[in-house]
């Protein structure tokens, strides 16, 4: 049994904030994958008013043995009051990033991106400030679904890769790591003003070397920004941690990333993928981008 170490204890937090962030999910009706994945990062993020919506939920229809999202349960029919509702919570909440993702909906002819394209219209209509960052599934390779997400216009769109290459049919045995680097590729080349974002988990049994490798392939296919992080089981039913990964290779792996030119990197052993993702305000500022119809003619 590999034991968890010290630099991965999370300060308790103040229930009485995360309470009142849950009370507001509650009454909306809404999830967050804060809570249904078990994120280490809740008590940090709830306290400070923010959260990364689940749409299309709690059900996913693939199986991925780390994630802890439930699979078991049949998908329900879309909700077409979710992006409204979901709109109502970013303006309760005064958000001035949102992070939207969803569970796999490979049932669905679009993969769900008729509800993402919804959700980022609402929320533009009544939070026309508030930057938008969608975290989507890989669409089964849906390329038209894809272009319809990107034409709604999020800020920043992100997929994560998850893993190296080889451990792909034991860690996501129904995605496929060159689909996933297509995926990034268009959005870059057919929209380069959004920003394009990926993560990757570190500790399931992967080279330092073979992590290098992925970034050397985000960052071909024009990816902007790369999240990293350590993987932490769920529960005894899902993969176990091969390794702690120390934070001084988190940091060596954030120093070669911004040398590669990825414009953010964010690694550590807490980091996930939206992990205080408002930091891309930031960003943009630093690195605007120009859309269409902001060109002059």
């Amino acid at each position: 049994m590999v034991v968890k170490p010290d630099w991965l204890r999370v300060k308790a937090p103040q229930w009485q904030r995360v309470g009142n962030v849950k009370e507001l999910l509650r009454d909306l009706g809404l999830n967050t994958v804060c809570e249904e994945a078990s994120c280490p990062n809740i008590g940090e993020c709830f306290n400070e008013g923010t959260a990364t919506f689940l749409m299309m939920g709690p059900a996913c229809t693939r199986a991925c043995p780390y994630c802890d999202i439930d699979f078991e349960k049949k998908p329900l029919p879309l909700d077409p009051t979710e992006p409204d509702r979901l709109a109502e919570a970013v303006v309760r909440m005064q958000l001035n990033h949102v992070v939207i993702t969803s569970v796999n909906r490979d049932d669905l002819a679009d993969g769900g991106a008729s509800q993402f394209v919804a959700v980022i219209q609402r929320i533009r209509d009544r939070a026309a400030r508030t930057t938008i960052e969608v975290l989507i599934p890989d669409l089964c390779g849906n390329w038209e679904a894809l272009d319809r997400i990107l034409a709604a216009g999020p800020d920043v769109l992100n997929h994560n890769t998850e893993t190296v290459p080889r451990l792909y049919r034991r860690v996501r045995p129904q995605g496929s790591y060159q689909r996933s680097l297509d995926l990034l590729q268009r959005v870059h080349e057919t929209t380069p003003w959004i920003y394009s974002k990926s993560g990757i988990m570190v500790g399931l049994g992967e080279t330092v070397a073979e992590v290098e490798a992925v970034m050397q392939d985000l960052r071909r296919v024009g990816c902007d920004i790369l999240t990293i992080g350590q993987y932490l089981q769920p529960s005894s039913k899902h993969l176990g941690v091969q390794t702690f990964v120390h934070p001084e290779q988190f940091a060596a792996w954030r120093t070669l990333g911004e040398s590669m030119g990825f414009l953010q990197v964010v690694s550590s052993p807490l980091t996930r993928s939206s992990y205080h993702a408002e930091q891309v305000r930031s960003l943009m500022a630093q690195y605007p981008r120009q859309r269409p119809s902001q060109q002059l003619s």
